[in-house]
Formats: structure tokens, C-alpha cells, sequence
């Protein structure tokens, strides 16, 4: 079976994670913009999962993830993952950061791509940290990427996301890069699970 005849038999499953809990925020609505986006693309469904809806303390993370997260089922599924993440003091949101240590194998041989935003940077030093972090989990990450400087200014007056051209190709880049790992990873897995 080919490569293109999986894909058109099973989507790639591509969660987008709200990073930011804070409010107000701006992360649901740029994620909106891309799964909207995303959803343009042949091959791709998408799980948008916002953080600021699932309830997971800082309590109970045992080493190697928690089966009582009420999202690893949905990350499990999921064949690539999107980060929406604000610059918060040089670095990302504590919530992200609560989230990515409740789990673990959910992440293993599985690419991650970043939308970050934030005023001069562009949220570019969070997603660098971000890079570190899912490298320890064994998830590989996109060289593309989506970087919005100042996303306020692009606001409509229902309060969408304006994407230019430059945006699109940005968000256009990203998602053939997880498409591509993604399909790959996934036959890699099939074949034989990771570490074995």
C-alpha cells in the first residue's frame, strides 16, 4: 500500500493544542484560524484541544504520564500535533508546560509544529524552549513554523484573525512539513513500535 493510498484511506489526525489558560487570551483565536486553515488541506482532520477547558492540576504527574487525563485519548489518537503558545517572560505558559509532563508515550515518535505569537519576538524563544522539552519525549519538530508578531493588530472586527499572504504560506510550510512526518512516523510505527 502506498504512502497516498493510506492517506486517502485514513486522515492524518492532527491535534492543535491551545497553549494559553490566561484571560483574556488570544490563543483560541489564532487557533481557530488554523484549524480553519488546516481544514483546507486534503488528509488532515484536526482536534482542536484548548487547555483552558480540561482540567489538569499540577498534582498527580507521575513520571511517564497520568492515565487519568481526561485528553490522552485524544492525544493518543493523534498522528502530528500543532502548539499555539504565547512569549510569556522569555519562555511558555506554565499551563503548556503542566500539560506536556501529564503525558508521555502520547507524544513518543510523533512530529510537533508551533504557531507562537507575542509582541517584538513573536513568541520565537518560547518555541525554542518548546524544542528542548518534546526532544527529552522523543517527538521530533518541525523546522517550519508560524511566528505572529503583535497578532492583536490583525484582528477583524468579529475578532478573526486577518491572515496575509506571508501567514498562509507560514501555516501552508508547517502543515506539509507534519504531513510529511507524519506519514512517515506513523508507517514507522506500525512497522515496529519505537524503541524496539
Amino acid at each position: 500500500m502506498t504512502t497516498q493510498e493510506t492517506t486517502q484511506e485514513s486522515p492524518l489526525t492532527l491535534a492543535v493544542l491551545v497553549g494559553s489558560v490566561r484571560q483574556p487570551r488570544m490563543g483560541r483565536m489564532i487557533a481557530d484560524w488554523f484549524v480553519d486553515h488546516a481544514g483546507r488541506h486534503d488528509g488532515l482532520r484536526t482536534d482542536l484541544v484548548d487547555l483552558a477547558e480540561v482540567p489538569l492540576p499540577l498534582a498527580d504527574t507521575p513520571p511517564g504520564g497520568n492515565p487519568a487525563s481526561p485528553i490522552a485519548g485524544r492525544l493518543g489518537a493523534a498522528d502530528a500535533f500543532v502548539v499555539v503558545t504565547p512569549e510569556y517572560n522569555h519562555s511558555f505558559p506554565a499551563a503548556l508546560k503542566n500539560a506536556i509532563d501529564w503525558h508521555h508515550r502520547e507524544w513518543v515518535a510523533k512530529p510537533v509544529g508551533f504557531v507562537s505569537y507575542g509582541a517584538g519576538s513573536g513568541g520565537i524563544r518560547a518555541v525554542e524552549q518548546l524544542r528542548l522539552v518534546f526532544a527529552e519525549l522523543h517527538a521530533t519538530t518541525t523546522r517550519s513554523g508560524v511566528v505572529l508578531t503583535a497578532p492583536w493588530e490583525r484582528l477583524d472586527r468579529q475578532g478573526r484573525l486577518v491572515a496575509d499572504g506571508p501567514l498562509q504560506r507560514a501555516a501552508d510550510a508547517t502543515l506539509g512539513e507534519l504531513t510529511w512526518w507524519g506519514e512517515a512516523l506513523r508507517a514507522a510505527r506500525r512497522r515496529r513500535p519505537y524503541g524496539q
